[in-house]
């Protein structure tokens, strides 16, 4: 059927599942250069993103996802999510954070990619908090 006005596709896909499809009247995304809202008529954008929170909410209420990377293609009919990794905020826990996180120092130790795993770090570290308050 037809999106209400107002409302624009949103779908979240994880390599391992497909977590959302649904009319969404916005979704806050949290992207490598800020966060952004999407939301019906939105400049059509790729935006890369960042271990954090999305949060999409509708008729059917609003949703909250863990995500830590991929990048979200926002289009004037809606807004496709591919993931890294994507988990239901409700099955999120700080061990799973705590996980990412070890990764993220190992690769912090070499040089290379020192600058984008440190930030990654930053990331992870904010979203451990943001699940603790939860």
């Amino acid at each position: 059927g037809g999106v209400m006005a107002g409302t624009l596709q949103f779908d979240l896909v994880s390599p391992a599942r497909r977590l959302a499809s649904m009319a969404a009247v916005e979704v806050q995304i949290p992207g490598a250069e800020g966060d952004l809202t999407a939301m019906e008529g939105h400049a059509p954008v790729l935006v890369g993103l960042r271990p954090g929170i999305l949060r999409a909410s509708g008729a059917q209420g609003a949703f909250a996802y863990v995500v830590t990377g991929g990048f979200a293609e926002i289009g004037g009919s809606g807004v496709s999510v591919l993931a890294e990794m994507a988990v239901p905020l409700a099955e999120a826990t700080t061990e799973m954070v705590d996980r990412l996180l070890a990764e993220a120092m190992k690769v912090s130790s070499d040089a290379a990619g020192k600058d984008a795993a440190d930030k990654t770090v930053a990331d992870l570290t904010a979203l451990k908090a943001a699940l603790a308050a939860h």
